[in-house]
């Protein structure tokens, strides 16, 4: 319900003002803005990356750097964010955003596929932010998984992709029928714990469950 949404707005803290500037570049300049996460879902991933404190961050999916800004924010002083956006023309947009913040020495942006680009990553993320092209999110989370810690967090958005995941999946389009089939394979997943959170278009947050004790 729109009313509730700007209700809700309203009530949570403000959107900072060099977000909202992108936000209407973007409107402005880009294709889809719309994909941007926005006020609300911006202050949550902020607001999660303050309580779980991740010191680092690996996100697939920086379209105009919205979202990256907000994990960033979140941010203890020592902790980095590395991003992944698959779409060449969109660089120069993301870095002039960057260049902007306080925050851009915590990023580091890596234009290619993610599929090739995390594995190539060193080290392992306490978090990782899956919210790149939806025809891939299966292989995202295989690939993520590994160079995510044991009682790290996994945050896939658009998981309920505008109720689309109520149809089929013999009748759905391609973007449609990944989501479905990611979802199934979450909640078959018993390496984790997950819930959907029915903010904006699904934001699903996986516990990755430590190893079982065999002593």
């Amino acid at each position: 319900m729109e009313g509730l949404e700007e209700y809700i707005k309203r009530h949570i803290d403000r959107e900072p003002s060099a977000l909202t500037e992108l936000d209407r570049t973007a409107n402005i300049r880009l294709l889809n803005p719309r994909m941007i996460a926005g006020h609300l879902q911006g202050r949550l991933l902020k607001m999660l990356v303050r309580m779980l404190r991740p010191k680092r961050i690996v996100e697939i999916g920086t379209f105009t750097g919205y979202s990256t800004l907000c994990l960033a924010e979140g941010l203890a002083g020592d902790g980095e964010i590395h991003t992944v956006e698959a779409d060449d023309e969109m660089e120069d947009f993301i870095r002039q955003q960057f260049d902007k913040s306080p925050l851009k020495n915590k990023i580091h942006l890596h234009i290619g596929n993610a599929l090739d680009i995390i594995p190539s990553l060193d080290g392992q993320f306490d978090m990782a932010f899956i919210d790149g092209d939806k025809r891939e999110y299966c292989a995202y989370y295989d690939t993520v998984f590994d160079k995510v810690v044991s009682g790290g967090i996994i945050l896939a958005d658009n998981t309920l992709w505008g109720g689309k995941v109520l149809q089929t999946p013999h009748s759905a389009d391609r973007h449609t029928q990944e989501i479905i089939r990611f979802n199934e394979m979450l909640a078959a997943d018993t390496r984790t714990e997950k819930v959907i959170l029915p903010v904006r278009d699904g934001l699903t947050v996986v516990y990755k469950l430590p190893p079982p004790d065999n002593g």
